[in-house]
């Protein structure tokens, strides 16, 4: 959808709203223009922001992309489309994609609002991320996790078994970036819980990265140069 210089122009001194939606698994959609960039947001969470999703575009930015195996990228959980958008607009990267979305009214808004502004291949499917990762035989050089229900990861997504299928997933030497909520003390405190004593059975070598609000789990330490994780 083109959307007008003087639409993108004031959208640097207030938000502008665009258009709601909602579904059953969001029942409040909300697309609007800010800071030049579309946002998608549901009543108590972010699920997209252009290139200033900051929670990948950090990771992004201190991992070693150039040293993926392949071109294959797993992205559970799409909403506008803000990691290909990152990877592609700002970093130059040329990828393969397959992303799972399972609300109808998401992949609507993105079929409307991005997937027209991107040149990547993006095979976008309409199904339950935990159901397709524990089904598919495909495998993957780099997979991001960023799947919620507001502001909520579903119990299933931290389950031993979806992490265990998460690294039968990735191709030798793949990068697994695990997106959760840190941005009050509890939900500092429930990643803590979940990053040492589940994420680190799967991936002995794990780590992560305080993007500020989110940490990012990673399945391999070498992504950031072999550096150790740090709690607070």
């Amino acid at each position: 959808m083109h959307l007008p210089f003087w639409k993108k122009w004031l959208s640097y001194l207030w938000e502008i709203h665009l258009e709601s939606a909602s579904s059953e698994l969001n029942p409040h959609l909300y697309v609007s223009l800010k800071r030049g960039r579309l946002q998608l947001c549901t009543a108590n969470a972010v699920y997209s922001f252009g290139d200033l999703y900051d929670n990948f575009s950090k990771a992004f930015n201190r991992v070693k992309l150039d040293q993926l195996p392949g071109d294959e990228v797993l992205l559970l959980g799409f909403g506008l489309g803000s990691i290909p958008l990152i990877l592609e607009k700002s970093m130059g990267k040329d990828y393969y994609y397959t992303a799972i979305e399972a609300d109808e009214a998401v992949i609507d808004l993105a079929n409307r609002y991005v997937l027209g502004s991107l040149d990547s291949s993006i095979q976008l499917i309409c199904t339950d991320a935990y159901v397709f990762a524990m089904q598919t035989e495909a495998t993957f050089d780099l997979i991001c996790m960023d799947v919620f229900e507001d502001d909520k990861i579903p119990e299933d997504f931290e389950s031993e078994e979806f992490l265990e299928q998460l690294g039968n997933l990735l191709n030798p030497g793949g990068l697994l970036l695990y997106n959760r909520l840190a941005a009050q003390a509890a939900d500092v405190e429930q990643s803590r819980v979940f990053f040492e004593n589940h994420f680190k059975k799967a991936f002995p070598a794990g780590t992560y990265l305080d993007v500020g609000g989110n940490w990012i789990l990673i399945n391999d330490a070498k992504w950031l140069g072999g550096k150790e994780y740090i709690l607070k």
